[in-house]
């Protein structure tokens, strides 16, 4: 798994600014890529091990809102904010992501998902405002174990609809 912004895009000017998780999902590519489409879904394994997700508005579409609250393990609740920008089924998703509407700090994500197999290559691209923000959220929130344990999350839940419905 590639977990930086370094590697194949070291020479990016934007290098500093980035987190990079892929992970492949034992699911179809639109299998995986429908787990983001609703609500009812994305509380399901949204976040790192030990989140709960509660949502206050969810509108996927271009220019659609997903407002939110991840409530930590330890009691802590964090507000949180997606608009997403793009969306290419069964794809790509590129949304900004913040504390709320108008959160300076937001920062961009890309995700794209294709065919390896059988199976799905999500890679979750983040791109920062500032290096010094990507560093916070790697050394203080843990961006990246985090991200890992939400592509985690993710392909176990996919890959329960999978095999449900290979039963069923």
């Amino acid at each position: 798994m590639s977990e930086t912004g370094r590697g194949a895009s070291a020479q990016s000017a934007t290098a500093d600014r980035e987190v990079v998780i892929s992970r492949v999902i034992d699911a179809p590519r639109e299998v995986v890529f429908e787990a983001f489409t609703e609500v009812r879904y994305l509380s399901r394994w949204w976040g790192p091990e030990g989140f709960s997700t509660t949502t206050r508005a969810f509108e996927f579409r271009v220019g659609g809102e997903w407002d939110f609250v991840m409530h930590g393990p330890d009691g802590t609740d964090y507000a949180e904010w997606i608009t997403w920008t793009e969306i290419t089924r069964p794809e790509r998703i590129a949304m900004l992501h913040g504390e709320s509407r108008d959160d300076p700090n937001a920062f961009e994500s890309v995700l794209t998902f294709a065919p390896d197999g059988a199976a799905t290559r999500i890679v979750m691209h983040t791109l920062f405002p500032t290096k010094e923000l990507r560093n916070e959220a790697v050394e203080k929130y843990h961006a990246i174990e985090g991200g890992r344990q939400t592509l985690s999350n993710l392909a176990a839940y996919v890959t329960e609809i999978v095999r449900k419905d290979a039963e069923g």
